[in-house]
């Protein structure tokens, strides 16, 4: 996430409360509002992006450490500060940990968003939405949600680019996924 400078730590100290208070456990308790990761490797694989950016300047406000003992749980985290270099900003996480990135203009939030082969979803978050709109556009993402965290919709054409997808599905723009045009030129 890409966080206003003036307005980075304040967000990165309440998304820390939210995160924080979730309730880890099994996917079968009803209770659970952050299950367990896929194994025991994707909990160590999470550890070591952490680990990384935290060596290089970034802080956790809340998480940041496997806890142990079984299951293969990871709690969620918010990572403040981190770096432009950080790996963690080039890698797919999959896992419950919120990187906050400070920047100081919106040309350079836009540079650095579209900096990476990945491009499936993006989101904007703007009190001013005009503002928001054209931030959308300048971002290189199959599908841009402005201040709203669900761009899912069956209507709507759902797919990535670079390497996050290859066409559509969904809406007439994925039906025309699944056709051959053909173009018949005839003298008469």
């Amino acid at each position: 996430m890409y966080v206003a400078r003036s307005l980075h730590d304040e967000f990165a100290e309440r998304l820390a409360g939210v995160m924080g208070a979730l309730t880890v456990g099994a996917g079968t308790d009803e209770a659970t509002q952050c299950g367990p990761m896929i194994n025991d490797a994707a909990v160590t694989r999470i550890q070591e992006l952490v680990d990384e950016a935290s060596r290089g300047g970034a802080r956790a406000v809340t998480g940041g450490h496997a806890p142990g003992g079984p299951g293969s749980f990871y709690p969620p985290t918010v990572l403040a500060g981190v770096t432009e270099d950080a790996h963690i900003l080039e890698e797919e996480i999959f896992g419950p940990v919120a990187v906050l990135v400070p920047f100081d203009d919106d040309d350079e939030a836009v540079r650095r968003a579209n900096d990476t082969v990945y491009g499936l979803a993006a989101y904007v978050y703007s009190g001013d939405l005009a503002r928001g709109l054209a931030l959308a556009r300048r971002l290189d993402a199959g599908m841009v949600g402005v201040n709203r965290g669900l761009v899912s919709d069956p209507a709507a054409p759902f797919g990535g680019v670079k390497q996050s997808g290859l066409g559509r599905e969904g809406s007439h723009h994925g039906l025309l996924e699944f056709v051959e045009p053909q173009y018949v030129a005839v003298d008469w």
